[in-house]
């Protein structure tokens, strides 16, 4: 999903692009520098700020965790028995953007993932400057979003991170850290009033800081932590006590952005399950 904006390493992601394009066919990706068009956000689309040094790509899963991926329009349609195959374990796809907007390849992406054996979910990417975050959580809600009980379906979950559009706005939407937290609030009271499930947050530690104040209101929620390094995810924002997923490289051993989940499958199918973990 990611795709590195850094020139220097260009070369690195043509190489590591090459490598995995039987698994997402006709896959697009960003440009180095490109302007990004509505609807084109995705997780880590922010840029690599607060991730931490981006590693050399790699095709190890960190140890102790289990692999997975999170993947966008950019990927297209995925070959989820491939990825499968090269270890990977759940998905988290992009549904939808603001109010206006729905991945239209997010039925191959979420129930393909599925049918090859995948724990999957769905993340929304937040535009807080568009509309309120209870609109937006109703718009995910609507088109894939929704959570059940199931030991299949990871709970939703808000990716909230850099501003990627050059829209005159900066990097917190040209929202104060009170009306960021609101609107925070907004959305997964939403979200949890209408699933009985906390959702996911997606952020770095920068962006959370500066754009939140570093608020710990949130803690209780599970933590999708981008970290771009090959060791642990830390220092952790918020209040949060751990990275429940990590997304530790834009590229490697799956098609789109690298994540990991710490943890046994029984216990993946657990927190899948169970409204309180």
């Amino acid at each position: 999903m990611s795709r590195s904006r850094n020139v220097a390493l260009a070369l690195t992601a043509v190489i590591a692009a090459t490598a995995f394009t039987a698994l997402a066919p006709g896959a697009a990706s960003a440009a180095p520098g490109t302007d990004l068009s509505p609807g084109e956000g995705y997780a880590g689309s922010g840029g690599a700020a607060g991730q931490g040094r981006r590693p050399a790509h790699t095709t190890r899963i960190p140890a102790g965790h289990l692999g997975g991926l999170d993947v966008s329009s950019w990927q297209g349609n995925v070959d989820w028995k491939r990825a499968r195959g090269l270890g990977a374990r759940f998905a988290v796809v992009k549904a939808t953007e603001s109010t206006g907007y729905k991945n239209p390849y997010f039925a191959q992406q979420y129930r393909g993932s599925r049918r090859a054996g995948l724990i999957r979910g769905a993340y929304h990417f937040a535009l807080p400057n568009k509309s309120s975050g209870k609109v937006q959580a109703d718009h995910f809600l609507a088109n894939g979003g929704k959570w059940r009980p199931d030991g299949r379906t990871l709970p939703g979950a808000l990716d909230i991170e850099n501003n990627p559009y050059r829209n005159g706005l900066n990097r917190c939407f040209g929202l104060s850290a009170r009306s960021m937290v609101k609107w925070i609030g907004g959305f997964t009271a939403r979200y949890r009033a209408r699933t009985g499930r906390r959702p996911l947050i997606y952020t770095n530690y920068h962006w959370w800081k500066d754009c939140t104040g570093d608020t710990k209101a949130f803690r209780s929620h599970p933590l999708w932590m981008a970290r771009w390094r090959t060791d642990l995810p830390s220092p952790l924002p918020g209040g949060w006590r751990k990275a429940t997923i990590w997304q530790y490289d834009d590229a490697g051993r799956f098609v789109g952005d690298q994540n990991a989940y710490k943890g046994t499958p029984k216990s993946l199918t657990a927190f899948a399950t169970h409204p309180t973990r």
